[in-house]
């Protein structure tokens, strides 16, 4: 492939990966909202259930930096990891809200056991996941060069 090819290629993947990220913000940011109000609730709305969409999206913008990586593009911006580090920081703010309410927020106000900070802590373990399978593809990519 000619030079020129492969460099048009890199700037088209790189302009899709910003996209795919500002993307992945907006989900995030609707995710992140709607879980805090389900835990905030307690049970007076249904669970948003969008943790298979949402993880959709964040594997597709990983993959595809990974792609863009594996590319040749030498400088990419580190900014997927802000997922990791919004998930840890909710979660552990709520764990502690509903420490210092003695339990508080998970039970429904009929009394029975509310998933909600399950639900929170099970999407921040798949998104630390998703970070570390990215690190680990990104140390394959090391290790081949």
């Amino acid at each position: 492939m000619a030079k020129n090819t492969i460099q048009n290629i890199r700037k088209i993947e790189l302009s899709i990966n910003r996209n795919l990220f500002f993307i992945c913000v907006v989900v995030t940011i609707i995710t992140m909202a709607l879980t805090t109000i389900d835990f905030f609730s307690r049970g007076r709305f249904l669970p948003p259930r969008m943790n298979f969409f949402y993880l959709s999206v964040v594997l597709i913008y990983s993959f595809h930096k990974e792609l863009v990586r594996w590319l040749g593009v030498k400088k990419i911006k580190r900014q997927g990891e802000y997922f990791v580090y919004a998930w840890i920081v909710l979660t552990t703010v709520l764990y502690v809200i509903n420490f210092f309410t003695n339990n508080y927020f998970i039970y429904s106000r009929e009394g029975y056991t509310l998933g909600s900070l399950r639900d929170i802590s099970l999407i921040t373990m798949e998104i630390l996941g998703i970070f570390i399978f990215t690190r680990l593809l990104k140390l394959l990519f090391l290790l081949k060069k």
